[in-house]
């Protein structure tokens, strides 16, 4: 064998060894990424049908997933992280509201005890922002479709890791992994976001860290009829929480994605759960989305 097909034959197999070794990681995301105006990375999120919810077959599944084909019609932007602490304060200094205050405190960790309504006053504030205005950039909470599309990427199992999920994946309650995932640890707090892979799309943190606010109101029934193309979510709120507040602000609304103390099947692409909007809680923060112009 003469020296060239001896090379030739050593590189194949240290190519094929290469992709062999890469196989069980996220492929890289080629999606356009931009940066604004406070340093918030954002994805570009393209238009497509999924299938939303989860199959009867899937392990610990609740009967408020129902499994639907669901299409986004339009592209759009979504945070590739969650909105840090350090971001947070540069958008809310000057609002008269706090500038931050999560329980666990650095720049990159992500905020947290935001209440739902405040992360409205947060979306107004960077729309509002000379450099967003100019990009024609208007922000808002995504709603619960596009959030689970986006944390799926292409994806139809339990987590967009595969079916089973660990510590070493995402930032949850180790101690209780899913499917075969091993035993692992539980950091009782936040971690600093984009710990962990991402996912096709170049999301990180769809799973676990802190949970994440969506724009729609909370009805458990909602997905057995709702619309097939871009649902919004019920018009007002369905789930009564009991407490007295104005309007509609006294019933639940949407959060996905799990937290840093969920156990690993909390934190399921299709996993649905609610929350109060006046509340505080150290559980959950928020990316958000925005819309493409002339798309």
């Amino acid at each position: 064998m003469n020296r060239q097909r001896t090379a030739a034959l050593i590189l194949i197999v240290v190519l094929a060894g290469s992709r062999l070794a890469r196989s069980d990681q996220p492929e890289v995301s080629t999606n356009p990424v931009i940066t604004n105006s406070v340093g918030l990375k954002l994805a570009h999120i393209p238009a497509g049908t999924f299938v939303m919810g989860s199959p009867r077959s899937e392990a610990e599944r609740d009967d408020k997933e129902e499994r639907h084909e669901v299409t986004i019609t339009k592209p759009f932007y979504l945070g590739v992280y969650e909105v840090t602490q350090a971001e947070y304060v540069k958008v809310m200094r000057g609002t008269g509201l706090p500038d931050d205050r999560s329980t666990f405190k650095g720049d990159n960790l992500p905020a947290e005890n935001v209440e739902w309504r405040v992360t409205q006053i947060f979306c107004e504030q960077l729309s509002a922002r000379p450099e967003e205005v100019a990009a024609k950039r208007k922000y808002r909470l995504p709603t619960e479709a596009e959030w689970e599309y986006a944390c799926r990427a292409g994806s139809s199992t339990a987590f967009h890791f595969g079916d089973s999920l660990s510590s070493d994946q995402a930032n949850f309650n180790g101690e209780f992994p899913a499917g075969d995932g091993e035993q692992g640890k539980y950091l009782r707090t936040t971690v600093a976001v984009g710990s962990y892979p991402p996912n096709a799309f170049g999301l990180y943190d769809m799973h676990g860290n802190v949970a994440e606010w969506c724009a729609d109101w909370y009805d458990p029934e909602y997905y057995l009829n709702s619309p097939e193309e871009d649902p919004l979510g019920p018009p007002f709120g369905i789930v009564d929480t009991k407490f007295t507040n104005n309007g509609n602000e006294n019933f639940f609304v949407v959060i996905r994605g799990g937290c840093w103390v969920d156990e690993g099947r909390g934190c399921r692409a299709a996993y649905r759960y609610r929350a109060m909007p006046n509340t505080q809680y150290r559980l959950i923060g928020f990316r958000v989305a925005c819309g493409v112009e002339g798309e």
